[in-house]
C-alpha cells in the first residue's frame, strides 16, 4: 500500500495537482477557438467544407499514404475498411481477444465472425506467431483466398490492432498473410505518430483506420480516418463513406449501398488544430514516459515501453503488475486517491456476443489481461 501511495503522489507531481486526475483528456493550446470560428462564419459546418479536405491533406502526409479520407468514427473507418479489401457477409477475420469492443464490433457490422487469436506479450498486440499456428492447423490455402478448414468459410482479412500506440510485429504479420493471400486492415486508432521501422503505422496493411476521439492523443471530438497506399482503394472509400453518390449536377443518383459516414467540417477543423499539434504532444508524452519509466524502475513495477525498431506515441501508458491481486490493489488504491487508473480490456470472447468464436489457447491475453494498467497520460 505504501508504494502504492508513493506512486499517487508522484503523479499528483507530474500533474502538478491534488485534484482529480483523469486518464486521458484532450490539450486545446492551438488554433482550435479560431478555426472553428471560421468554420462556423463560413455556414459549411457539415461534411462540406474547407477543413475536412485540408484534414485529409494533413492525414495523407502524417501517415505517408497516398489517401486519406475523413469519416465520423474509428470504428466505421475500420468496418468501411473490411469492405474495401473484400470482406463479405459470412467471412471470417482473424484479430485479437486483447482489443477495445470496437475492432469486434466492425467486423460484426460486415456480417463477418471474428477470429481470435493471441498477442504478443511485448506489443499486446497480435501475434505473428499465433497466427502461423492457427493457418498451419487451420488454414486452406486455395486459388482465390484462404480458407478455415475447421468451419469452411474464407477469411477475409487479419484485423491488427496496435495497443495502446506500441506496434504489432508488423514485418512478420505482413509477410505470413501475403505468403496466405490474406489482406491485412490495421487498427491504427491507438497509434497516430507510431512508428515501425520509421514507417507510420496505418501505412503497412492494404488499408489503415484511425481515432479521433475525445480521448486520443489528437481529437477532433468524434472522428477517424481511413488510409490506403493504393489509391483506387481510397477513392471508393471516399465514395462508400459519402452515400455511394455519383456525381451529378442536381440528381440523385447512388449505384450501390454506401454509408452516410461523413466527417463535418466543424470536427475537421478542430482535428486540424489538433493535428498541428501533433510533433509536440509526442514529445511531451515521450517525456513523461521517460518519467515513469525510471520512477517505477526503483518501485519494482513494470512500465511498459516501445520494443526494438519502433517509436511508439504512448498514447495511452501502462503498468505490469505481479498478479491480478496486486492489479486489483493498484487499481482500488490509485482510483480512491483521485488518480484514476483503468485495467485493460476484458477479452472478447468473454463478451456474451462474442463468446461462441473460435480462438486459440490465448496464454498471452489471459496473462497481460490479469495484469496490465493504465495510468494518467494526458499532455501536461
Amino acid at each position: 500500500m505504501s508504494s502504492i501511495n508513493t506512486v499517487v503522489s508522484f503523479i499528483k507531481q507530474q500533474y502538478k495537482t491534488d485534484d482529480f486526475i483523469p486518464l486521458h483528456v484532450p490539450h486545446f493550446a492551438g488554433n482550435e477557438k479560431k478555426y472553428l470560428l471560421e468554420t462556423i462564419d463560413s455556414t459549411f459546418v457539415s461534411s462540406v467544407g474547407a477543413y475536412v479536405n485540408q484534414f485529409e491533406v494533413m492525414m495523407q502526409a502524417i501517415t505517408d499514404t497516398q489517401k486519406a479520407v475523413a469519416v465520423v468514427n474509428g470504428t466505421a473507418a475500420i468496418q468501411v475498411a473490411l469492405r474495401l479489401v473484400g470482406v463479405e457477409s459470412g467471412d471470417e477475420v482473424l484479430t485479437q481477444a486483447l482489443t477495445f469492443v470496437a475492432t469486434a464490433n466492425a467486423i460484426a457490422y460486415q456480417n463477418a465472425t471474428p477470429v481470435f487469436l493471441d498477442v504478443d506479450i511485448d506489443t499486446m498486440g497480435l501475434s505473428p506467431k499465433a497466427v502461423v499456428s492457427f493457418l498451419e492447423e487451420f488454414g486452406d490455402l486455395r486459388e482465390d483466398a484462404c480458407y478455415n478448414k475447421k468451419t469452411g468459410k474464407k477469411i477475409g482479412a487479419c484485423l491488427p490492432m496496435h495497443t495502446f500506440g506500441f506496434p504489432v510485429h508488423l514485418e512478420e504479420l505482413m509477410t505470413i498473410c501475403n505468403i496466405w493471400k490474406i489482406p491485412v486492415v490495421e487498427d491504427a486508432a491507438e497509434s497516430l505518430g507510431s512508428e515501425y521501422k520509421g514507417k507510420p503505422t496505418g501505412s503497412f496493411g492494404k488499408v489503415g483506420s484511425f481515432s479521433f476521439n475525445g480521448n486520443k492523443i489528437v481529437t477532433s471530438g468524434g472522428g477517424g480516418a481511413i488510409v490506403s497506399n493504393d489509391l483506387k482503394l481510397g477513392e471508393k472509400a471516399k465514395y462508400l463513406t459519402t452515400t455511394a453518390k455519383i456525381p451529378h449536377p442536381y440528381e440523385y443518383v447512388h449505384d450501390e449501398m454506401g454509408y452516410n459516414f461523413r466527417m463535418p467540417n466543424l470536427n475537421a477543423a478542430l482535428a486540424c488544430a489538433q493535428l498541428e499539434q501533433l510533433d509536440s504532444f509526442l514529445v511531451n508524452k515521450r517525456q513523461l514516459a521517460k518519467e515513469y519509466e525510471s520512477f517505477f524502475a526503483t518501485k519494482g513495477i513494470k512500465f511498459r515501453t516501445e520494443t526494438p525498431e519502433t517509436k511508439a506515441n504512448y498514447w495511452l501508458m501502462c503498468v505490469e503488475l505481479e498478479d491480478k491481486f496486486e492489479r486489483d490493489l493498484f487499481l482500488e488504491t490509485t482510483n480512491a486517491n483521485n488518480v484514476m487508473t483503468r485495467p485493460i480490456w476484458q477479452l472478447m470472447y468473454r463478451l456474451p456476443m462474442y463468446a461462441n468464436c473460435q480462438k486459440d489457447l490465448q496464454i498471452n491475453a489471459e496473462f497481460l489481461e490479469e495484469r496490465i494498467v493504465n495510468i494518467p497520460s494526458s499532455v501536461r
